[in-house]
């Protein structure tokens, strides 16, 4: 029996640290943070405070961060906290120090292992269950204590449950599903159509044409992921409408701000290029993935007409004018 009261999260990031702190603001729990960057550890260690990412934040003191892998040794509960290009790997590193019932929960988004969903690729992996938690979440509002949402996914709804009461008495709620394939999916799309959604607004500070974009972006969304086997209504919990507007929507979201950098004309001046580069990954991905199952194309014509722009294939203002003229 798993004890769900040991927690350990694989990242001292900024989401990483602002979730872990969160959960230690519960005295019943042990919470860690576990990481590779020394200089992170070091200062939450001597001072409560996270330099690299908080600095001006003071954290909960029952708050731990180490260096030390052996502490995944007795966690039940491993939050994976870490870039999604790097899960797979360094899961695959740390698996002989895990118990096979630690439960793992997968904060990363994006694709692991030949393609597929990281949920899928821990599941193949390693023998542990595999959680997803998403939501419209941003950790410095997290940090702040901000009441924050989550949708925590399993395809066995009773993990959820197990894990769901680790969250009580602190500023984060959780909604829980069966669907992980569709929590993982819509985590993805939702980054990709926030882009979107930014360069329509670049040109047009516009309210009514911001949510007519947004309305057909959602639609779109939604055809793809119950194409792909999710559920329809994991589209209006937290991690689906809930994480897609906030992206979309808020000025502080890193792929809105690219699309609005895109928009201006920036699209190779001041952008790093790994922000672009994730962007592309993801959405050449999909579009492979919607290709080979045959969907057609006016199902996803949005993002197809949003991969145009990254070819460098249409201007902007063409991109613009097919996005809000078109009809499909």
């Amino acid at each position: 029996m798993r004890n769900m009261k040991n927690i350990v999260f694989l990242g001292a990031g900024s989401i990483g640290t602002a979730l872990g702190n969160s959960l230690a603001a519960r005295q019943d729990l042990n919470v860690s943070l576990l990481s590779v960057e020394h200089d992170v550890v070091d200062t939450i260690t001597s001072s409560h405070i996270n330099q690299k990412y908080f600095p001006n934040i003071r954290l909960n003191q029952s708050l731990k961060a180490t260096t030390d892998q052996n502490i995944l040794k007795n966690a039940g509960v491993v939050f994976i906290a870490i870039p999604s290009v790097a899960v797979v790997d360094y899961m695959q590193q740390i698996r002989l120090l895990l118990s096979e019932d630690a439960l793992l929960v997968n904060l990363a988004k994006g694709f692991g292992c030949h393609q597929q969903i990281i949920s899928q690729c821990l599941a193949e992996h390693l023998p542990n269950p595999v959680c997803a938690l998403k939501g419209p979440s941003f950790a410095r509002e997290i940090i702040n204590n901000s009441p924050t949402a989550f949708t925590l996914a399993a395809n066995d709804i009773e993990l959820c449950k197990q894990l769901e009461p680790i969250f009580d008495d602190t500023n984060l709620f959780v909604d829980i599903s069966s669907d992980l394939l569709g929590v993982e999916i819509s985590s993805i799309l939702k980054n990709i159509y926030a882009i979107l959604i930014g360069i329509v607004d670049a040109h047009f500070n516009s309210p009514n044409l911001r949510f007519m974009m947004f309305t057909r972006a959602f639609n779109e969304m939604r055809n793809i992921l119950i194409h792909f086997g999710g559920h329809e209504e994991t589209m209006f919990r937290y991690c689906g409408i809930g994480d897609f507007g906030l992206t979309a929507l808020n000025d502080l979201s890193r792929n809105r701000t690219l699309g609005l950098l895109i928009g201006k004309g920036f699209f190779n001046e001041g952008i790093p290029n790994k922000v672009v580069l994730e962007g592309r990954i993801a959405m050449s991905i999909i579009l492979e993935k919607l290709a080979v199952s045959n969907m057609p194309e006016t199902g996803y014509h949005m993002m197809l007409q949003l991969d145009k722009v990254f070819a460098g294939n249409t201007d902007i203002a063409e991109f613009v004018n097919k996005m809000i003229n078109e009809r499909y």
